[in-house]
């Protein structure tokens, strides 16, 4: 198994987001700022990187019929441990990300790399494949976020790119603004992905 393919797999060509569609009531929700897009997609790759890989080296252990409760303790350390970090040393982040930090917790996207991938493969495979669908996950929130702070506010990472004059596109801080983004990312992102394809 190349490790080179499971990377990319998990970035491209099964993207959480833009692929699979799972994990997307926090990429709808925090991607107002990009900061927050950011601290997010971090946050997700930390916890895939580490829970894939305690899965991983446990599989033999865990027995098959309590599998997703273990997974889910697990997932659940680690996403405490960033929520500890976070509040004590960037509690401006901690306060943007509000509920859905500790939602990671039940992210399709952790769980089913937990479940689709951890558990059947070796150590080092299953780190990468954590890393790869962490690095998709942060591309798309990032994504989303840069053209929502940019054309809703004229701002990106809090400070003022276009003039103090410029009102701001209102649809792009809004909710449904949020899902019209997300089709037209995700719409662009297969139109890539296709063409490379052939």
């Amino acid at each position: 198994m190349k490790l080179s393919k499971v990377f990319l797999n998990g970035a491209l060509k099964n993207n959480p987001v833009f692929m699979q569609l799972i994990g997307l009531c926090s990429v709808l929700a925090i991607t107002s700022s990009l900061s927050s897009a950011i601290a997010m997609g971090i946050a997700v790759t930390f916890v895939l990187i580490m829970s894939n890989g305690v899965v991983s080296a446990l599989r033999n252990i865990i027995p098959d019929k309590i599998r997703i409760p273990c997974f889910i303790v697990v997932i659940a350390t680690f996403v405490t441990l960033v929520q500890m970090i976070l509040q004590a040393y960037v509690p401006s982040i901690y306060a943007a990300l509000g509920i859905f930090l500790p939602l990671i917790v039940v992210n399709c996207c952790i769980l089913g790399e937990a479940e689709g991938f951890a558990y059947k493969n070796k150590l080092i495979p299953s780190i990468i494949d954590g890393l790869g669908t962490g690095v998709g996950y942060t591309m798309a929130v990032c994504a989303m976020g840069f053209v929502r702070e940019f054309f809703g506010y004229g701002t990106l990472l809090g400070v003022q790119i276009l003039p103090e004059s410029y009102p701001g596109i209102g649809i792009f801080g809004a909710p449904a603004g949020a899902f019209i983004l997300l089709g037209f990312l995700i719409a662009g992102f297969r139109l890539v992905l296709n063409r490379r394809a052939d």
